[in-house]
């Protein structure tokens, strides 16, 4: 279904405006694009099967998540390939074809928001969503080389969401910056009259942060300072996660390949962890 200009993102194209083009709204002119597991009101989410769109209806009502960001002054401008029936994280298609990587023409697009993660990468939005079970949005969005964001369970809605499974689905969202990252995300994620939790400890993962192409401080220093700012350098702690996941899941030990263990860009254990999620799939 790939078009010279689209990189195969899109199941079908279309406009939905937003509420209100007020320039006060904090996504007043931004486009987006939406995973097909997703309802939007006049079109059927086909979840990346022919059959399954054929044999489901129309949907008569816009999924929440898609609602904000509309109310937010967003346009969204089509729904995006995404795995047949969300069961697979390289973003592959067999019906629809495979979103072209446009960080890696040559490379997967990683999924199962494979289409939402290329319309960002090629810049043919400017951020989209998608959903999340077990790596399916942050994934896509470390093969695209842009970011994606997975909130905890039930943060926001999954209502008008096709289920994958339930007790692991969450909604999330993908930009090139991290500024407008943060911009999605307090449409999303409207802070709650609560006080917030303590952690005990959070794990900054340095050598995942080493084979990032983003300089250090752009990102990861930038979500460090403000983790330090809520919660105090005390729980801070900074760890290979590569040993901290070999010390504590040791089965990982029949999954790892004794070939390209010493390559720059791999972590044997996250490897071995990346081969037993395939083979559950």
């Amino acid at each position: 279904m790939e078009t010279v200009s689209d990189y195969g993102a899109f199941m079908e194209k279309f406009t939905l405006p937003p509420s209100s083009s007020s320039p006060d709204l904090p996504l007043n002119s931004l486009t987006f694009a939406v995973k097909d597991i997703f309802d939007v009101e006049g079109y059927v989410a086909g979840f990346g099967n022919p059959d399954w769109a054929r044999t489901h209806p129309v949907a008569t009502s816009t999924a929440p998540t898609v609602l904000a960001l509309l109310e937010a002054g967003a346009t969204c401008v089509g729904k995006t390939v995404m795995d047949e029936m969300a069961y697979s994280i390289n973003g592959e298609n067999i019906h629809y074809g495979t979103p072209r990587n446009p960080c890696a023409a040559d490379r997967v697009p990683g999924g199962s928001s494979s289409g939402s993660a290329v319309a960002v990468g090629a810049k043919l939005v400017d951020f989209s969503i998608g959903t999340d079970t077990g790596g399916s949005v942050r994934v896509p969005a470390s093969y695209c080389g842009i970011f994606g964001f997975r909130p905890s369970h039930s943060a926001i809605s999954t209502s008008g969401v096709i289920p994958m499974a339930q007790s692991f689905d969450t909604v999330g969202w993908f930009a090139r910056n991290p500024m407008l990252l943060n911009r999605v995300g307090r449409v999303l994620l409207p802070l709650p009259d609560i006080a917030p939790i303590r952690p005990t400890y959070i794990i900054i993962a340095e050598d995942c942060f080493q084979l990032s192409s983003i300089p250090y401080d752009v990102a990861p220093q930038i979500v460090i300072n403000a983790m330090k700012k809520l919660y105090g350098d005390d729980v801070l702690k900074h760890e290979n996660l590569g040993d901290y996941v070999n010390a504590k899941v040791p089965n990982l030990k029949h999954f790892m390949s004794k070939e390209n263990t010493n390559q720059v860009y791999n972590i044997p254990s996250l490897a071995a962890l990346s081969s037993a999620m395939r083979l559950l799939q």
